[in-house]
């Protein structure tokens, strides 16, 4: 079995698009307490590469692993899922 072109995809919010050609998605997930059982909110920042410059802070979008793009940069911008008016 090849593992060969699967890359993983996520689904984050726009948290920053100062940069040229570059947004920082932050991803969340609930991770659940050894001890105490309850569910905790963890999150992640990738730094993504958007090549037309078209995300918005506050916008949803998938990303999907790519091959380093720069010192930072392992992602790209797949779509907008969703706009933030």
């Amino acid at each position: 079995m090849s593992e060969r072109g699967n890359r993983k995809t996520q689904v984050g919010v726009v948290v920053s698009d100062k940069m040229d050609k570059t947004v920082v998605v932050r991803v969340s997930h609930l991770v659940k307490h050894p001890v105490y059982n309850k569910y905790i909110k963890r999150s992640a920042k990738y730094k993504a590469h958007d090549k037309d410059n078209s995300c918005k802070v506050g916008d949803r979008v998938l990303i999907v692993e790519a091959r380093p793009l720069s010192k930072d940069k392992r992602w790209k911008v797949r779509q907008i899922i969703d706009r933030f008016e």
